[in-house]
This record gives C-alpha cells, sequence and structure tokens, in this order.
C-alpha cells in the first residue's frame, strides 16, 4: 500500500506562489509515477501535471503550462507542485496521485489511471 500526505496549500493573492509537499509512505517511491490534481466545487478532478518514476518524464495541463513546475526528491519520498503566478481560476482542492504504472506521462490525464490518492490540500487564491 501507498499513503500519500499533501500538505502546503493555504490562502495566497493572485500573482502569488505556493509550493506543495506531498509525501509518500513506504520503500517504493522511486518506483511510482506521480501526479497531481486538482477539484474545485462542483466541478470533475482536473489534471495538472504527471512525473515519471526517474523524473525525466514530465507532462502539464495547458491551463498550467509555465507557470507550475512539478518535480520529486527520490530520497526523501516526496513530489511537488511548484505553482507561481497564481490566479483566482486556479482555486480547489489539490490532490496527490500515484502509480506504478510506466504509461507515457501523457496518457496518465484520466483519473482512472492513478491507484493511490492523498486526501488534499485547499489552495485559495484571492483576487
Amino acid at each position: 500500500q501507498v499513503q500519500l500526505v499533501e500538505s502546503g496549500g493555504g490562502l495566497v493573492q493572485g500573482g502569488g506562489s505556493l509550493r506543495l509537499p506531498c509525501a509518500a509512505s513506504g520503500r517504493t517511491f522511486s518506483s511510482l509515477a506521480m501526479g497531481w490534481f486538482r477539484q474545485a466545487p462542483g466541478k470533475e478532478r482536473e489534471f495538472v501535471a504527471a512525473i515519471s518514476w526517474g523524473g525525466s518524464s514530465k507532462y502539464y495541463a495547458d491551463s498550467v503550462l509555465g507557470r507550475f513546475t512539478i518535480s520529486r526528491d527520490n530520497t526523501k519520498n516526496t513530489v511537488y507542485l511548484q505553482m507561481n503566478s497564481l490566479k483566482p481560476g486556479d482555486t480547489a482542492v489539490y490532490h496527490c496521485a500515484a502509480d506504478f504504472g510506466s504509461l507515457p506521462m501523457r496518457d496518465y490525464r484520466s483519473p482512472n489511471e492513478w491507484r493511490y490518492w492523498g486526501q488534499g490540500t485547499q489552495v485559495t487564491v484571492s483576487s
């Protein structure tokens, strides 16, 4: 089993930045593809970014490309989402996801491709 715990959410003004860490349990972190999704009230869960087990392959949603960066530290069992130039439209609960599969990162855009999920952390961007 893999347990995921997100942190780092909060209230930030538009144009500001936040970094979200997601810590994973277990000794298999370096074998996991990792991703971030977000869900705003009344909306479906939306893909944000994904990173391969070694960190060499990354994929982003068009809506965050150039503003958000996904990274990982396999020595700390942690994946990060650096969010810059935040907009009110980025307001959502951000969830970390993990999977042992080896699909190309662009094929991980559907929530159905991910096996493990964290509880999420709230990000609110004020205008």
